[in-house]
């Protein structure tokens, strides 16, 4: 049935509100991982010393992962969401201006820990808007995420080329993004499922929305269904880990790899980055189109297949233009697999996907703490091209579990699209 015109727009708002989120956390966390060389000169953290704080930004993000799936069983996920992204803008900053180690510590820690809570708030709303929306738009969000990306590490590169200090480089965004982010925060949307909602797919089931900014809309139903079974996550918690832990090499290693294994220049270096994250905005773009036509489990193998080329292009590339060729390749692949995980999840958790999607996030950072001191580890012990077969063959895993993405029936066209409570645009 088609929902009150107020309610159609209220979603549309929503919608675009919480892709402005996206947008800013992907510019935040580009400067911060484009520019760890310079972090790492800046305090003189030494190259053993180096994994042990990039190890502990996803250790402290876990964290705030499992905080967030405690907190909005009490107040609504945009709430958390709203408040909690100006403190990593701020913790960014934070990092960029400080000249001591435990400077450097505080500051990692406060971002891992606020960005835990971050991610999974903007994710739980992502998916519950999908479900709203009755077709796939996950993408659409992270498609957003990955041109903020491009954007803070189009900015890491200007730094770059220009030599300015990172408090220099990060206080003007920081400036302008917490402002932008309060405001489209007026408009954000929580969708909750009452416990007697069935299967996504049931017919008759029913939603309630309730705007979360502004005080527009009713008080939100809370989700009370049945638990998390782990047993049934798990698959997913695989595929999201094993996501991230090749993101995590290229964020955290990619610039280091074309500087110290191709023998690029250090403006050149920051240029991976940046390229996988265009090619991530080109596929999620577009990777929407791709789950309503052909549904969620081809679309995560063709992705899984693509990005393990990706990797060998990297690890056999004579120079940096080749690598960035891998590195582009790379994220046409991967950059379809996380939002299908997400939503993946609130498919298979109707009545609690609130915290299935904080406990699925957790692995996005036990990806990100395994992959980072992994390749660290096995470039130093033996070769960084070498290295980079590893995430290649956990990503190639992925084909495995596959299947729990959902079935033919989860298509979102040709007779297979979920019914929804508003028609939106």
């Amino acid at each position: 049935m088609t929902a009150p015109a107020d309610s159609v727009a209220r979603l549309r708002h929503g919608r675009m509100a919480l892709a402005v989120s996206f947008f800013v956390q992907g510019a935040v966390f580009a400067l911060l991982v484009t520019r760890i060389p310079a972090i790492q000169d800046q305090y003189g953290i030494s190259d053993g010393l180096l994994p042990v704080f990039l190890a502990a930004v996803p250790i402290l993000a876990g964290v705030g992962s499992i905080g967030t799936e405690h907190l909005v069983a009490r107040v609504r996920p945009s709430a958390v969401l709203r408040w909690v992204q100006p403190a990593v803008c701020l913790a960014l900053l934070a990092a960029g201006s400080g000249d001591a180690m435990w400077e450097a510590a505080v500051a990692l820690g406060l971002f891992g820990l606020t960005v835990g809570g971050l991610d999974a708030s903007m994710n739980m709303l992502g998916v519950s808007l999908q479900r709203a929306y009755g077709r796939s738009i996950m993408l659409g969000f992270h498609a957003a995420y990955s041109l903020g990306g491009i954007v803070g590490a189009s900015l890491a590169w200007a730094g770059a080329h220009w030599h300015l200090s990172l408090a220099v480089l990060y206080a003007p965004l920081v400036v302008v993004v917490i402002p932008a982010a309060l405001v489209a925060s007026r408009w954000y949307v929580d969708q909750r499922v009452p416990e007697r909602t069935g299967l996504m797919g049931q017919e008759g089931r029913e939603e309630h929305a309730s705007g979360a900014g502004g005080g527009t809309g009713g008080a939100a139903t809370v989700r009370t269904g049945s638990p998390v079974a782990m047993r049934l996550l798990l698959p997913l918690c695989l595929v999201m880990a094993f996501a991230y832990i090749g993101d995590s090499t290229v964020s955290n290693w990619s610039a280091k790899y074309l500087q110290d294994v191709l023998h690029s220049s250090e403006q050149l270096s920051t240029v991976p980055y940046n390229v996988y994250m265009v090619m991530t905005l080109l596929g999620r773009a577009v990777g929407d189109r791709g789950v309503r036509r052909f549904g969620p489990v081809a679309v995560v193998r063709v992705g899984a297949v693509v990005a393990a080329c990706g990797f060998g292009v990297v690890a056999v590339a004579p120079g940096p233009w080749a690598g960035m060729l891998g590195f582009t390749i790379l994220g046409l692949g991967l950059c379809v697999i996380v939002p299908q995980t997400f939503a993946a999840a609130g498919r298979l958790f109707p009545g609690a996907t609130d915290t299935a999607i904080a406990r699925l996030n957790i692995f996005n950072y036990v990806g990100f703490l395994i992959g980072s001191p992994l390749v660290g580890a096995l470039g130093d012990a033996w070769s960084y091209r070498g290295a980079m077969v590893v995430p290649m063959l956990l990503v190639l895993a992925m084909l495995f579990y596959a299947h729990s993405f959902g079935s033919a029936a989860d298509r979102y066209r040709g007779g297979h699209e979920r019914p929804c409570t508003a028609d939106v645009g």
